[in-house]
C-alpha cells in the first residue's frame, strides 16, 4: 500500500533524533525534541487550490525542514510518515 497526496499535500518521513548531544550527553527517549527535518517520500500534483495556482517546488527524495506544529501524523504498514501542505514546508536541505 502507498500514500498518493492530492492537491498541494506532501508526504513526509521523520529523520531519526539523535540519541546523544554535541558534549556527548545520551537523552533518554522523552527528552528527545522531535526533529522537524524530514524526507519527502510523495508529491502531490498541485493545481488550483483555494482558487489559486499551487506550482509544487519540492520532489521525492528532498530533506527538508517543516513547521514544528503542522501535519497529519499517519501510520500505514507500521511506518510512520506526516502529510503537511507545501506551504508548511520552511526549507529544502542541501
Amino acid at each position: 500500500m502507498s500514500l498518493k497526496p492530492l492537491g498541494d499535500r506532501v508526504v513526509l518521513k521523520q529523520l531519526e533524533a539523535e540519541e546523544t548531544t554535541k558534549s556527548g550527553i545520551v537523552l533518554p527517549g522523552q527528552a528527545q525534541e522531535k526533529p522537524q527535518e524530514a524526507e519527502v517520500i510523495a508529491v502531490g500534483p498541485g493545481g488550483v487550490v483555494d482558487g489559486k495556482e499551487v506550482t509544487m517546488q519540492v520532489k521525492a527524495g528532498d530533506k527538508v525542514i517543516y513547521s514544528k506544529y503542522s501535519g497529519t501524523n499517519v501510520k500505514l504498514d507500521d511506518e510512520e510518515y506526516i502529510i503537511v501542505k507545501q506551504s508548511d514546508i520552511l526549507a529544502i536541505v542541501e
